[in-house]
């Protein structure tokens, strides 16, 4: 049977209804605890991060509408509160496919880009859309926790939030972070590989040294998980823009690679040569 593609976690551009019902049978949300009531929740998708209060509770994305029963029912196993309000970190479809089953019970709130796109989106209904959209922030206040929302500009799209839980010191990354591998960027949905970089850099500069990292996909990290990406795409940037200087060919330049500093850095979606045709894309276009 024919496993859902990470193409379609990443972009989630594709119908859920392409993939058998079983594979996502097959899916189990596990559950980590991060800090004080922050939880990340893991299944298929980007990672979700959720804040438990006896309030209520604060979701950050939630994958894919056919898991939106195993998410709840994960969420209520930690505490049995109702959902107050629910955040999209972007657009893509494996971070808001379950947003008209959570939007029933709770706003969900996102940068205005996110319900434009979500809006294009002809796999997408007028259920999913975010209701509450910003420019630049938001800030939710909820129990004894502060939840900020900040956008930061053309990076991995160009909607992208990363969610900081104040008093647990949890600042989920939305897919401004793919732990320990090359990162999607979507050039497409307003994304840029320098800022990427960027953003990443001024994360590095805005949060507590000690700030625990849900990244949109891999595991827990934290401020030197997102500098050992950082001197990735440097070292890449850097590898890429002497090459073109050479007068090396994209060919050439795809078929010497990065080395074998970065070998393990592929993965199923982004290897190394769509990485570095996604840098050739932006310096030489």
């Amino acid at each position: 049977m024919k496993k859902l593609s990470l193409i379609a976690l990443c972009c989630s551009l594709l119908s859920v209804s392409a993939h058998s019902a079983t594979d996502f049978d097959q899916v189990e949300i596990s559950t980590n605890k991060v800090a004080d009531n922050v939880y990340m929740l893991q299944g298929m998708g980007g990672n979700i991060g959720l804040l438990a209060t006896d309030d209520g509770f604060v979701l950050v994305d939630d994958q894919f509408a056919p898991l939106a029963d195993k998410i709840e029912a994960a969420m209520k196993d930690i505490k049995d509160v109702p959902i107050k309000y629910v955040v999209n970190t972007h657009y893509h479809g494996d971070h808001t496919g379950a947003n008209a089953h959570f939007g029933k019970s709770a706003p969900i709130f996102a940068h205005h880009n996110v319900r434009k796109r979500v809006a294009a989106n002809d796999k997408q209904s007028a259920a999913d859309l975010p209701v509450v959209t910003y420019n630049d922030g938001v800030t939710i206040y909820i129990g004894d926790e502060q939840v900020s929302l900040s956008h930061l500009p053309k990076g991995h799209t160009d909607g992208d939030s990363v969610v900081y839980f104040k008093q647990a010191n949890v600042l989920h990354m939305g897919d401004l972070f793919f732990q320990g591998r090359f990162p999607f960027i979507d050039l497409n949905g307003g994304g840029s590989v320098k800022g990427y970089l960027a953003n990443i850099k001024s994360i590095i500069n805005t949060y507590p040294d000690d700030v625990v990292i849900i990244p949109g996909h891999g595991e827990l990290s934290n401020k030197q998980g997102v500098q050992q990406v950082i001197e990735m795409i440097e070292y890449s940037i850097a590898s890429v823009d002497a090459a073109l200087k050479s007068g090396k060919s994209k060919d050439e330049i795809i078929a010497s690679g990065l080395g074998e500093k970065y070998k393990a850095w592929s993965w199923q979606f982004i290897d190394e040569e769509r990485w570095l045709n996604t840098i050739l894309a932006e310096l030489a276009p």
